[in-house]
């Protein structure tokens, strides 16, 4: 049971950790919104890192931003939120992977590799909670902007970004949470693996020269059989 939950998490954390890459470089955050005009022959749509600009012929121009202070305050934190579950989930599929009961990995314990699994689902759960946070605070930026009645100007929408980074979010969720549950559910069978051996009473006797054979009682209240180890 908990290796099958450390797999699937395992799968969860790496395709939210692509959909976060793809969110990150994506230049379609917010796009410009049709709804104050008829017809328009230009779409403009932008990122964390550049806008574009694109005809109906199908040529689309692209521009980065070049100065870093100059950016809203929503859009320079976006982007250092981006990248820190961007780092933070590489550290936590590389820990999943060295932690996985089916790694063998030197002498290491399986103590420490439920360990390292459950640093590893910790690490998922954050960077969720980063990429969450960072496009839920640009979505409500846009949105407050766009139901702004003194705003001049362009208005723009959600783009499909913000929609694959709630995404990313939720899978890099529910794979760190797996992943906790895994080490929940490995301490609990260990716990009663040590139960198991610990109220078992080993007799033995001696049959010969060097020679001990060890009985275990038998199962039930009765004189059943017993079983014997040399």
């Amino acid at each position: 049971m908990a290796a099958a939950l450390q797999v699937l998490g395992l799968l969860l954390g790496l395709v939210s950790w692509c959909l976060q890459s793809s969110c990150s470089s994506s230049r379609t955050w917010r796009v410009r919104s049709q709804a104050d005009t008829v017809a328009s022959s230009q779409w403009l749509f932008e990122g964390l890192w550049e806008s574009c600009a694109a005809s109906a012929l199908g040529s689309v121009q692209c521009s980065r931003f070049r100065t870093l202070l100059g950016l809203p305050v929503h859009v320079q934190f976006c982007r250092a939120l981006m990248i820190l579950s961007l780092l933070v989930g590489m550290v936590s599929i590389v820990l999943c992977v060295l932690g996985m009961r089916c790694t063998k990995l030197g002498r290491t314990t399986e103590l420490l590799k439920g360990r390292m699994t459950l640093a590893a689902g910790s690490l998922f759960i954050l960077s969720g909670l980063s990429t969450l946070v960072a496009v839920s605070w640009y979505a409500g930026t846009v949105i407050q902007e766009f139901n702004d009645p003194f705003r001049a100007g362009v208005r723009f929408e959600l783009g499909a970004a913000l929609y694959q980074g709630w995404a990313a979010s939720c899978l890099s969720l529910l794979g760190g949470s797996l992943l906790c549950c895994s080490y929940r559910a490995n301490q609990v069978h260990a716990r009663q693996h040590f139960l198991l051996y610990r109220n078992v009473s080993y007799k033995f006797s001696t049959s010969g020269p060097g020679l001990r054979i060890y009985r275990a009682p038998g199962s039930g209240s009765g004189s059943g059989p017993s079983t014997e180890y040399v």
